[in-house]
């Protein structure tokens, strides 16, 4: 495990990290500047805009507190329930290939197969000449998953969202959502121009009333949920979200990302695990990144919604076709999900093992339900980030989840559950996180104190 060799600053030394956060208070305008009117004018810089500010000044803080940045982390290979990271070996709770299968002798021959087979490329987006067999074997997989007629296969998960719901919607339609919706909803629901609405998380009542005032007044109503959600770890209400959408006469989407894999009792997602129809959801949408251990992103249901995608959706017809080696790995991931059950079983299992560990040890675990994601909450973002710094010390890879990804006193420490993970390492998660969290809490930081000091 890794050991921390930090050394405590010296007068000159803070009196230098000082500096640095001085520099990045004044090195930018006080003021927008205004646009170049005459010809030859100097362009604005890039250092002017909105939030450029803000990056500085956190670096300038975590130099001045000795953190490493914990983003961009050079991993030395594949990421499991561990990784190494500059030739040390950490227990990894920052992956979600939930089901352990992007390391999977299967999954790699398939890649490798479909490499010699087609090359790396589709070399042209699919409308063209980008079309390859192995594409439509993945969307029949994927719709057979999900129960419906069909799919469409985009190159990336959050392009999925963007494109799709920028195409189906439209300025005079309404799109509601959690409040705790993924970026890439909320962004295709500017894109699209329609009414957009938020309801508070997993408040159906709260639901139901913005429909009841606002429903009638639009031609098109979208009602858009996670089946986990990726922060938070917690599921909604599927059958009762059917039953809103009908009375209102609504389409119901829900993004899949985090749970094929995780819900239902053969990794089928939220339909399986409530037992319903799955035709009963006119979108289903999920990604590639995760338990299938690829890259991209689908939008599954009725064949009329697939076709209209395919082509009509910027995000599909101006793009290249998926990878042939990521569809193949993908379709093989599949396979491999309904052949081996008890990697579901195990992730389940794991999940609910970790969460009542962490409550156990008085942890806050926020809404969590144990499945696969459970955050840590911490309240401030530099709590969560001094958090993750020694924990990283002490052989742990957990990430913090800091404003803006969430509001600033929601601040908290990530853990993705694997089906890879041992109880013994989930027992010393829990056990190294909660020393540190009693260390800090005895011990606070502020950079008002370090710059005291």
């Amino acid at each position: 495990m890794a050991k921390s060799d930090k050394k405590k600053l010296s007068k000159d030394e803070r009196l230098s990290a000082l500096g640095s956060v001085r520099r990045a208070k004044s090195a930018l305008p006080k003021q927008k500047p205004e646009n170049p009117k005459n010809t030859g004018a100097a362009a604005p810089k890039f250092a002017e805009l909105p939030g450029f500010k803000e990056i500085r000044l956190q670096k300038a803080a975590a130099d001045l507190l000795q953190i490493k940045n914990p983003f961009f982390r050079a991993h030395d290979g594949r990421a499991g329930a561990t990784t190494q990271i500059d030739g040390e070996t950490y227990l990894n709770f920052s992956s979600y290939d939930y089901l352990g299968l992007n390391g999977h002798r299967k999954v790699q021959e398939a890649a490798k197969a479909a490499v010699d087979h087609y090359g790396i490329s589709a070399s042209a987006s699919r409308v063209v000449a980008g079309e390859r067999v192995i594409h439509t074997e993945l969307e029949q997989l994927i719709a057979q998953m999900h129960g419906v007629e069909s799919s469409v296969a985009f190159v990336s998960g959050h392009a999925t969202n963007v494109t799709s719901i920028g195409q189906l919607m439209q300025p005079e339609d309404l799109i509601v959502h959690d409040s705790y919706i993924h970026n890439s909803i909320v962004t295709g629901a500017k894109l699209s121009g329609a009414v957009r609405q938020s309801f508070p998380h997993n408040n159906l009542d709260a639901l139901e009333n913005v429909l009841e005032l606002r429903a009638h007044k639009h031609p098109r109503t979208l009602i858009v949920v996670e089946g986990v959600y990726s922060m938070d770890g917690d599921f909604p209400d599927l059958p009762r979200l059917i039953e809103i959408k009908k009375k209102y006469g609504a389409w119901l989407m829900v993004d899949e990302a985090h749970s094929i894999g995780i819900l239902g009792k053969t990794g089928r997602g939220i339909a399986e695990h409530f037992q319903i129809d799955p035709t009963d959801v006119d979108i289903w949408m999920g990604t590639f990144s995760k338990t299938l251990a690829g890259c991209g992103g689908y939008i599954a249901g009725c064949s009329d919604l697939v076709d209209y995608l395919k082509l009509t959706a910027s995000g599909f017809v101006f793009s290249v076709g998926i990878a042939p080696p990521i569809a193949a790995a993908v379709c093989e991931a599949i396979r491999l999900m309904e052949a081996e059950p008890h990697r579901v079983e195990a992730v389940q299992s794991n999940g609910k093992y970790f969460l009542k560990k962490a409550q156990a040890a008085g942890l806050d675990t926020g809404v969590s339900q144990g499945c696969a994601v459970v955050p840590i909450m911490v309240g401030d973002s530099l709590k969560a980030t001094v958090l993750a710094a020694r924990l990283l010390d002490r052989g742990l890879n957990a990430l913090p989840i800091i404003y803006p990804a969430v509001p600033e006193k929601s601040a908290r420490l990530r853990f993705f559950i694997t089906s890879e993970h041992t109880k013994a390492q989930l027992d010393q998660a829990v056990e190294l996180m909660n020393d540190e969290m009693a260390n800090y809490d005895s011990n606070p930081v502020s950079i008002q104190q370090v710059m005291s000091a």
